[in-house]
């Protein structure tokens, strides 16, 4: 079987979908909000704000996840995924001076993009 377009742009969508469903673990607690920011949770309004960042993530990713079986869903779903990277990795590189454990999310991010970029090149591609 040969490896087409529309298997390009699903895994794009899997590899998108399983980076936006690894913050998913924060909704567990401080502990986990700390091991994946490697920052101190400050209070409750803090852990509330992430707890429910990684509630948002789980759910873009388990869209782009399903997306990548459904292909009226793609565009929507590759649209979702990229403007989440790129608000990301923009904030990031405007605000800067971010810690060790943010700096692997902004790689992670990034090989999300590639892979977003290089799904919405083939699916222009199908269309």
């Amino acid at each position: 079987m040969a490896f087409s377009l529309s298997h390009v742009v699903s895994a794009g969508l899997v590899v998108a979908g399983l980076v936006h469903l690894a913050p998913v673990a924060g909704c567990l607690g401080q502990a986990q909000l700390a091991a994946l920011y490697g920052i101190s949770i400050n209070g409750p309004d803090v852990e509330i704000l992430l707890r429910h960042r990684a509630v948002l993530f789980g759910l873009s990713g388990v869209f782009m996840l399903w997306a990548a079986a459904k292909s009226e869903l793609q565009w929507l779903a590759l649209s979702t995924g990229l403007v989440s990277v790129v608000s990301f990795l923009s904030i990031a590189i405007i605000v800067g001076g971010y810690n060790t454990a943010i700096g692997r999310v902004v790689m992670v991010d990034g090989v999300a993009l590639l892979a977003l970029v290089i799904a919405i090149l083939a699916k222009y591609r199908l269309q």
